[in-house]
């Protein structure tokens, strides 16, 4: 009778509950922890370039070989197996069943982190898909089942990271498989990604050379401050009075086209392959860059030379724009017409910014106050770029470095700010002769 009261009852179901709790856990922590493999494809005009990213710990229960134990030496060891796994379980097919291609080309181990799983270890596999001569890239059906034939709960985030002939540059993720527990299994994933064309390329190139510059505001300040003097005369070590029109205009035309002049050729070398530096160095003389010409722009260090300081630095941009392009993995074709759109978006970008900033420039000219706004404009440039400098040799993310990234998005108020700086006191200069002229009369 006791046995069956309400409290004897609560209190079995407790003691059942904290027996069975450590079991019902080992599935529960298994499903959050489980990572996941990411596949990502660029699209070109002849092949599908893909990049996996597989898990080692649930390679490891599918693929029958040892790869969590030191995987950066032993991977030689298994490296073969591996690849003729990946052959037998990845199988493009067009929507007719015609087989395309698998070539693995190299694979390395790296950790990563995923939000539901933490820190882990993964194989990072490089994969060409080619089909049949007579097929399009743009419409296929992927058969995969790495791991998932033997491990049900694993699952492909599958994602276009770019397809030029689309017009898209930006990671979409198109799809996701998985294994049908009900049916036991693997549907294949159909891509059709539509037409394509080389417009569609180039349009969205130029797009993405105008992001680039919205968004590099290392980029932009290096030349705006190579600017704030360049409609002054020098004397005696000093900047001195304002140039004139036609002196003011062949100057700042002089320098925006030597730095364009210098970015396209070390553009098209990087993204051809011909020059190549580490991404680090370059980044650093980037920032570097914006120190000398706010150095310049307080007391001139190179007057009558800045068009030739501004190619030379313009040369080391240049190997960051194209970094940009190389990880495309373009054919020749859509590469030239890119390298074309990219850099006519940096310029359309450019000139917009300099369009808006010049005339305020050329009204402060003429008045005192250009003296306060020109150092100003220095220091800052100076301080942004030390930041940069600091934050690109460490690795490390300083206080400086995030408030860059916080002031990019104030440009627009930065300018309205130059704005209302440069008109009152132009027409203050303008206003103070008359004043004087009319107190002498009096």
């Amino acid at each position: 009778m006791n046995f069956f009261s309400s409290d004897r009852i609560l209190h079995n179901l407790a003691r059942m509950l904290l027996l069975l709790l450590p079991v019902l856990q080992v599935p529960l922590a298994s499903a959050h922890l489980q990572p996941t493999t990411l596949a990502e494809m660029d699209v070109g005009a002849g092949s599908v370039a893909m990049t996996l990213r597989i898990p080692l710990s649930e390679l490891e229960l599918a693929f029958g070989h040892n790869v969590t134990h030191n995987p950066q030496q032993t991977l030689p060891m298994w490296e073969a197996p591996f690849r003729e796994y990946l052959i037998q379980h990845i199988r493009p097919t067009t929507s007719a069943g015609q087989p395309w291609t698998v070539q693995i080309l190299h694979m390395n181990v790296e950790s990563a982190v995923q939000t539901q799983s933490g820190p882990f270890q993964e194989v990072t596999v490089q994969v060409a898909l080619t089909p049949p001569s007579s097929a399009s890239v743009r419409d296929f059906i992927l058969h995969y089942d790495v791991i998932m034939h033997q491990v049900v709960t694993h699952k492909v985030l599958v994602s276009i990271r770019s397809d030029w002939a689309g017009g898209s540059l930006e990671p979409v993720q198109v799809g996701r498989i998985a294994v049908d527990t009900g049916a036991g299994t693997i549907a294949p994933l159909a891509i059709h990604l539509g037409s394509g064309s080389s417009w569609a390329g180039f349009k969205a190139m130029v797009s993405l050379g105008m992001q680039h510059i919205r968004e590099g505001s290392d980029h932009l300040l290096f030349i705006l401050v190579l600017l704030l003097p360049a409609t002054l005369t020098w004397k005696a070590g000093r900047w001195a009075n304002y140039g004139g029109g036609r002196y003011s205009f062949v100057r700042l035309l002089r320098v925006v086209t030597a730095f364009t002049f210098g970015h396209s050729i070390t553009l098209l070398a990087g993204t051809l392959h011909w020059l190549q530096l580490p991404p680090q160095p370059v980044e650093v003389m980037i920032a570097f860059s914006i120190l000398v010409t706010a150095v310049h722009a307080m007391r001139p260090i190179f007057p009558g030379r800045e068009q030739q300081v501004a190619a030379a630095f313009g040369l080391i941009h240049g190997l960051a724009f194209a970094a940009v392009l190389a990880e495309l993995h373009l054919s020749a074709g859509p590469l030239a017409l890119s390298v074309l759109g990219f850099n006519l978006g940096i310029e359309m970008m450019q000139l917009f910014v300099i369009s808006l900033t010049i005339p305020w420039f050329i009204l402060l000219s003429h008045t005192a106050a250009h003296q306060w706004v020109r150092c100003g404009g220095a220091v800052f440039a100076a301080i942004a770029s030390v930041g940069w400098i600091v934050n690109r040799i460490s690795g490390h993310s300083n206080i400086i470095e995030r408030g860059m990234n916080s002031v990019t998005t104030l440009a627009p108020l930065g300018i309205l700010i130059l704005a209302l700086v440069a008109i009152p006191a132009y027409s203050y200069t303008l206003l103070r002769p008359s004043s004087a002229g009319l107190e002498e009369r009096a």
